[in-house]
């Protein structure tokens, strides 16, 4: 990682030529005065994907079946005072699945089974004025490039990140990565027979809205992404949003570089019993050459949502998004990026293929406002319609070869227990129905899939 060696040579420098910035005096006091939080976590995941469970756990079959999952876990963080604007962070993760069967492991292989510790964050950071620069593994969240949590593993990049507030209202980011660490050892679909581990910083990342495109996975080697980013909040009650990222060298497609796009505006109107809402995004990928090209991710996809909050303890929102015909879009690297028609479990990538309209009915409440403190529910409703497509040259990746059309129905309850500070209590479930049309001499056919996912987190 060369950019951030170099970087990390710089902030060194700076660190030791200033001295406005001490948070403390010594080297030992900043070890001292630093800040260790951790979570610790039991989760139980019960899957049913509405295909039969694999007889082999070999590449291709994983992901198949129902199989339910209980997990333990433990994520410890450390973050050093600061000493002249220099701090150092870590963080480590661990998951344990002590009584996992065989349907188990290849059904969670490349997302939640595993047993072990990955050190996710190690990473320094360097404050000037304005400006910070973090340089280290670590985990990101932005539009574009976003680290998963929902699983036990957290994602993280490994990374050179620089933040700028100079300008009245305005955050500038600026980022590079040339590592990804995925949820287990397996989240590249590159474990043979299913006993995936802890997962390991690689050249790879998955490329969310590829679907399963590179031996049944959305992972792709590469060579460097960058990534720059404005946040400007100088309209009352408006915020806008942008971000590019360039990936350089996407694996097999012969030196072809990714670019991806990001606009987005969101609109509060302060009423006195509410708040409403009024949002719209813009995402949109380009590729660089003839054979990425036959991929036919040159998208563009446009969404739209309006809702309220704070009604009473309500909140709600309808929101709608629409795909290119014949070319599907990139939604980032990393799982954490999402649209505003993603459904709770599944996620934001059956949203993103080409032909797609999605549509989003979200209804929540606070139970605060009843006198139990801590408590939420929220239900959804998710509707996906995807095109058939075809191409004469290539293939459309993330796309439906005949008419789909899927249906979710969602419910979360989360309870912060108030005699307990810190631990947390959630339940999630989703069920499910695609309905694919015939094609040809294949018969149309339906399948119910459903998950639920409980956690409990204890937060110190």
């Amino acid at each position: 990682m060369k950019l951030a060696k170099l970087s990390l040579v710089a902030i060194v420098v700076a660190g030791l030529a200033s001295s406005s910035f001490a948070a403390s005096d010594t080297l030992a006091d900043a070890f001292k005065n630093g800040k260790v939080t951790g979570e610790l976590r039991a989760w139980y995941f019960d899957r049913d994907t509405g295909t039969s469970n694999p007889t082999t756990a070999t590449t291709g079959t994983i992901g198949k079946g129902n199989a339910d999952l209980f997990s333990t876990g433990v994520m410890l963080s450390y973050v050093t005072d600061s000493l002249h604007g220099l701090s150092l962070g870590t963080t480590f993760q661990s998951s344990y699945a002590p009584f996992a069967d065989n349907d188990a492991k290849n059904l969670y292989a490349s997302d939640m089974y595993g047993s072990g510790a990955v050190l996710s964050e190690a990473y320094v950071t360097y404050t000037l004025g304005k400006t910070t620069a973090k340089v280290g593994r670590q985990f990101i969240t932005s539009p574009l490039v976003s680290s998963s949590g929902s699983r036990m593993i957290k994602e993280a990049f490994q990374a050179a990140v620089l933040i700028n507030t100079d300008l009245p209202n305005t955050t500038l980011i600026a980022g590079y990565s040339d590592k990804f660490q995925g949820r287990t050892s397996d989240y590249d679909k590159s474990v043979v027979g299913g006993d995936s581990g802890m997962p390991n910083f690689k050249k790879e990342a998955v490329f969310y809205g590829t679907g399963t495109a590179n031996g049944g996975s959305n992972v792709f080697g590469f060579d460097g992404a960058y990534t720059a980013a404005a946040i400007n909040t100088s309209i009352t009650n408006l915020t806008l949003i942008g971000q590019y990222l360039f990936v350089n060298d996407v694996e097999l497609t012969n030196g072809g570089d990714a670019n991806v796009f990001y606009a987005e505006g969101n609109y509060v109107v302060p009423l006195s019993t509410m708040k409403l809402l009024f949002d719209a995004t813009y995402r949109g990928s380009r590729t660089s050459n003839e054979t990425f090209d036959s991929f036919h991710v040159e998208g563009d996809m446009y969404q739209g949502r309006v809702g309220f909050k704070e009604l009473a303890g309500f909140n709600g929102s309808l929101a709608y998004s629409t795909v290119s015909s014949g070319q599907s879009v990139l939604l980032g690297a990393g799982n954490g990026p999402t649209t505003y028609t993603a459904p709770l479990i599944k996620g934001a990538e059956v949203t993103s293929g080409a032909n797609t309209d999605a549509y989003k009915v979200e209804v929540g409440y606070d139970f605060t406002k009843v006198g139990v403190t801590g408590l939420k529910v929220l239900g959804q409703y998710v509707k996906i319609n995807q095109d058939a497509s075809s191409v004469a040259v290539g293939d459309i990746l993330n796309k439906a070869s005949s008419d789909t059309k899927t249906k979710y129905w969602e419910g979360q309850i989360a309870y912060d227990i108030p005699s307990l500070k810190g631990l947390t209590l959630s339940l999630e479930y989703e069920n499910a129905t695609k309905d694919v049309a015939a094609l040809g001499a294949t018969a149309a056919s339906s399948t119910d899939f459903n998950e639920m996912r409980f956690r409990a987190n204890y937060k110190f």
